[in-house]
């Protein structure tokens, strides 16, 4: 081998080791920058749904009553229930999670559909019950369809996240305000498991 041989396969791992040393590392930042920016959406929208329980005598959009009638009809459109909090949100921005490709942000509420929104909401969350699930990322599954966009997330069916947006893993907001980062295991393990999550309806958008 040559002297010009030699130093070109140098030159070649010295270039290898360059995008390893800079470029993945970079990838992985950029990936838990967008993470950090879901947490901090959903944060946003956990705290409009208890600013407005707090105006609605302590209930949620999806537990209101008005004429014995529910306030918002339970609907697969998920959008119905983010949009009655749009003082509280400011921005329908937040509804939209950085690593969701296949979501659109709206330009503002009144153009609010369900294709701009990244986030499932909890048919049976509750002001009252601290561990209810309120919102969280919309790649959840119990391993079925679900019907009419509400899914059932019962005990003996597994719940977990799918391979899109946060690799098998994913966001909640929780009753009192915080934010969860979950795996399927402590998913299953911690909410379904122990908090009340067994029987929870979701509504994806």
């Amino acid at each position: 081998m040559s002297l010009i041989d030699v130093m070109i396969v140098v030159a070649t791992i010295a270039v290898t080791a360059t995008f390893f040393l800079v470029f993945l590392p970079y990838r992985g930042l950029k990936s838990s920058a967008a993470r950090i920016t879901c947490v901090n959406n959903l944060k946003q929208v956990g705290l409009s749904f208890r600013l407005w329980a707090g105006d609605n005598n302590d209930q949620y959009p999806m537990n209101v009553f008005t004429n014995n009638q529910l306030l918002v009809l339970e609907t697969n459109e998920v959008h119905e229930y983010f949009s009655l909090l749009q003082n509280e949100l400011g921005t329908p921005r937040v509804l939209i999670c950085p690593k969701d490709k296949n979501r659109k942000e709206a330009t503002n509420f009144s153009a609010l559909s369900n294709a701009n929104i990244s986030y499932f909401g909890g048919l049976d969350a509750h002001e009252n019950f601290p561990q209810s699930i309120v919102a969280g990322d919309r790649n959840i599954t119990n391993g079925i369809a679900p019907i009419d966009g509400v899914l059932n997330l019962t005990s003996n069916r597994p719940a977990g996240f799918t391979s899109g947006i946060h690799t098998n893993q994913g966001n909640i907001a929780l009753g009192d305000g915080s934010v969860q980062q979950v795996s399927n295991a402590r998913l299953r393990s911690e909410i379904i498991a122990g908090s009340g999550f067994a029987t929870n309806r979701i509504v994806l958008p």
